[in-house]
């Protein structure tokens, strides 16, 4: 049981580095500091840092706000960070 706690972190750790890298990226795209994105869409910068550095997880309501920020539906956001993942991605397997 113990080998299947580790690698669910594991899995967690790939995942939230793949939202990090998304989120960061697409912030980048639209040339916003990480100070006036946070408060131009009433995300913290502290938050938002954590994020894009995938030391955090997040509630899907953040990720819906960011999805808006960046002007696309949360689905596509969603499929742009599981582009991100290796493909036989599985928090189990």
């Amino acid at each position: 049981m113990q080998t299947d706690l580790k690698n669910i972190e594991i899995n967690k750790k790939i995942l939230l580095k793949a939202i990090g890298k998304i989120i960061h990226q697409k912030r980048k795209d639209i040339s916003k500091g990480i100070n006036k994105f946070s408060f131009e869409y009433d995300i913290g910068n502290g938050l938002l840092s954590r994020l894009e550095k995938g030391r955090t997880d997040t509630q899907i309501s953040t990720l819906w706000k960011l999805a808006n920020a960046f002007g696309v539906r949360f689905s596509d956001l969603a499929l742009e960070i599981e582009k991100e993942l290796p493909e036989d991605f599985n928090f189990y397997e």
